[in-house]
């Protein structure tokens, strides 16, 4: 449930940000195993009957009397029926058959006017496996919101009737919302030396994008997807030989498939950085308030050493300083620069803002953090789920990356313009894992 009905400020940015050919909706692709033929018109009564019930899902953008004030409200009439659809594939249709249409879904801005999310059913997979698209506007929910919201989808999962918090209007409600402004103003005020040495460190870490680089892409609407399983175990294997955390192997192994995909584009390795943005929750466990709370951290991935496991070393390196320094220091917490700033600045700095990504980072790679346990959406048991980040203008693809049961599932999000051999990318990845498991 919402405890707030004020759209936040770092929410604000997500909408202002969107542009026709950058939506900035988070994704994630379920994947399902039947023990039986999956009855479709059951699953999309089964969906919506479970998405009325969750309160999140009713709020759409409010107007306000004050610019820049933008609210939740709760949309009049709202049936969650409107937004859960029906896909059949050609049977039997396999991963990149999947891949292929979820990236033509993921493609399309969800309407303002509605609320912000839509839920794909996918049927026609080989072995009478069934999958369900996922879409939520990121100023709707950060990766934890939308995966306890994608919970209570699940069976055994599904929440009690909730009733979200809903402004009031008229003079009373002006007030109320020029205190608030008033006050947050104040507050980033307080914290402004540390504001402060966060724009510093931005400022400091820009640079000159390289000017034919591959991760450099001009605006489209065409998107490509890539849904890459990567066995836990053998990741497991190489933590416990080279040391580091999992997620420090899975950017060594994501450092090794963008040297090799480089390679294959004839660019010189070294002379082409790979800089991520690594992004960090700051929600805490009791904040039930849905907005989101982000920082992050930028990461080099060292694709000009031939060495995997010095790339492992140089990334574990890198990632040891970032944590120690913190979250709300460094050129990566920049969204908790945007957290700080008024609405009304967002609308104005949207525009430049989305042009200066490329100036501190070149692709984006999150974690998706997954509960373990075996989850069941119908009856049928879940046994994929691929997490898909937004993809920024200008950028050529971005990667998310959960841990559910046995396997780390990979989603890469692609230009199509930029990127139309994204196979030799994806193919690159089991290939860069076994180049760090046969090390000893």
């Amino acid at each position: 449930m919402t405890t707030t009905s004020e759209v936040s400020a770092l929410d604000w940015a997500f909408l202002c940000l969107e542009q026709e050919t950058a939506p900035m909706h988070l994704g994630a692709v379920a994947v399902f195993r039947p023990t039986e033929p999956a009855d479709r018109l059951r699953l999309l009564a089964l969906l919506a009957e479970r998405a009325q019930r969750i309160a999140r899902l009713r709020l759409r953008i409010g107007q306000s009397w004050l610019p820049g004030q933008a609210h939740w409200a709760e949309a009049p009439e709202f049936d969650a029926s409107d937004h859960v659809h029906s896909h059949q594939l050609p049977t039997p249709g396999g991963r990149a058959e999947l891949a292929g249409l979820v990236a033509e879904l993921l493609a399309d801005p969800l309407d303002r006017r509605r609320p912000l999310w839509e839920l794909h059913l996918i049927t026609g997979l080989d072995g009478d496996r069934f999958a369900v698209l996922v879409k939520f506007h990121h100023a709707l929910a950060d990766g934890r919101e939308a995966v306890e919201t994608g919970l209570a989808l699940l069976d055994a999962f599904t929440p009690a009737e909730q009733e979200p918090a809903c402004p009031g209007g008229g003079p009373l409600e002006l007030l109320r919302r020029s205190r608030r402004l008033i006050g947050a103003v104040r507050g980033t005020l307080s914290k402004s030396g540390e504001t402060l040495g966060i724009a510093s460190s931005v400022v400091r870490n820009m640079r000159v994008p390289v000017p034919d680089s591959p991760l450099r892409a001009s605006s489209s609407t065409a998107r490509r997807v890539a849904l890459v399983p990567i066995d836990l175990a053998d990741l497991r294997r190489i933590r416990a030989r080279h040391g580091g955390t999992t997620n420090d192997v899975v950017l060594a192994v994501l450092a090794g498939a963008f040297r090799r995909w480089l390679g294959t584009r004839g660019h010189p390795v070294g002379e082409l950085p790979v800089r991520a943005l690594i992004p960090v929750c700051r929600r805490r466990g009791d904040d039930t308030s849905g907005n989101n709370r982000l920082s992050g951290y930028l990461c080099d991935l060292p694709v000009d050493e031939p060495d995997p496991v010095a790339r492992l070393q140089a990334i574990r390196a890198a990632m040891r300083r970032n944590k120690s320094a913190g979250p709300l220091r460094g050129p990566g917490a920049f969204p908790v620069l945007a957290g700080r700033v008024p609405q009304i600045v967002h609308q104005v700095a949207a525009p430049l803002a989305g042009q200066s990504a490329a100036l501190l980072f070149d692709t984006v790679i999150t974690n998706v953090p997954l509960p373990d346990f075996p989850a069941t959406l119908g009856g049928a048991a879940l046994a994929e789920l691929y997490p898909v980040a937004p993809l920024a203008a200008g950028q050529a693809l971005a990667i998310a990356v959960s841990q559910y049961r046995d396997t780390v599932h990979v989603g890469v999000h692609a230009n199509r313009a930029a990127l139309p051999d994204l196979e030799k990318f994806s193919s690159a990845l089991p290939l860069a894992v076994a180049e760090l498991g046969d090390l000893s």
